[in-house]
């Protein structure tokens, strides 16, 4: 082998040496993504310390909130439950949406063209961080902006009737992390459920990559009780959103 040859193969290996450390290095380098869709308890505290407490006085502001309900408003959230029982536990996904999740969410009456506040439905959403990104699309949000969100200030997820096809509770958490870290919040409210099963969530920002979050007990929005007592929760919210839009507005 000339002496020639041999360089030409010495610096061919060299080169190629390197871009074998350079796939390493960008494979090792690269940031883990998890989907809203997907996330589990074991991904949210493989990259963040986060904590859930037991503390049930977190929704007491919350829940004290009462408003009158009259007949009409009382016949409607009846009829509702008459309609679906019988069905609700073979519904699919779509189907509890569009039969009874949708028509609780347009009684609250989240849009307002006068405080510049709506309800979106399959929302994008992305928060990325040095360390992974949080990615997908959300069920329901209501944020500011009519024609495009702006800041995302109420989360619901998902429209699931089992459990067992994936856990929404810290899906929802991944959310609303995802909120208050792009608001630049300390805490956020949303709520998951489980067919006929709501669960309010608050999550609080304790410092960088620290959360703590609280889940309510939960509601069956087949007892009349129950049902009328999610309206009520989610009129707070609605009252919550036109104040802050309001505070945004003074500024």
């Amino acid at each position: 082998m000339t002496e020639e040859i041999e360089l030409k193969l010495l610096s061919e290996i060299e080169a190629l040496k390197q871009e074998i450390q350079q796939i390493k290095n960008e494979s090792f380098d690269k940031k883990p993504i998890f989907q809203y869709s997907k996330i589990r308890d074991s991904d949210l505290e493989s990259v963040l310390d986060i904590d859930r407490s037991l503390d049930k006085s977190a929704f007491k502001q919350w829940f004290a909130y009462t408003t009158p309900i009259d007949e009409t408003t009382q016949a409607f959230f009846n009829n509702l439950i008459e309609e679906n029982e019988p069905l609700i536990d073979s519904y699919s996904e779509e189907d509890l949406k569009v039969n009874f999740l949708v028509p609780i969410l347009n009684k609250v009456h989240f849009k307002s063209f006068e405080n510049n506040i709506r309800d979106f439905y399959e929302l994008p959403l992305r928060y990325e961080t040095a360390r992974f990104i949080f990615t997908g699309t959300t069920d329901f949000v209501v944020a500011s902006g009519l024609i495009k969100s702006k800041t995302p200030y109420f989360f619901i997820q998902e429209f699931k009737r089992q459990e067992e096809f994936g856990n929404p509770r810290p899906q929802l958490v991944a959310e609303l992390i995802s909120a208050v870290e792009l608001n630049q919040w300390r805490h956020i409210k949303g709520a998951y459920i489980i067919g006929a099963m709501w669960h309010f969530v608050i999550l609080e920002k304790l410092a960088e990559d620290k959360y703590r979050y609280f889940v309510s007990q939960h509601f069956d929005s087949m007892r009349l009780d129950d049902l009328i007592a999610i309206y009520q929760r989610l009129l707070f919210i609605k009252q919550e959103i036109i104040a802050l839009q309001k505070q945004v507005a003074d500024l």
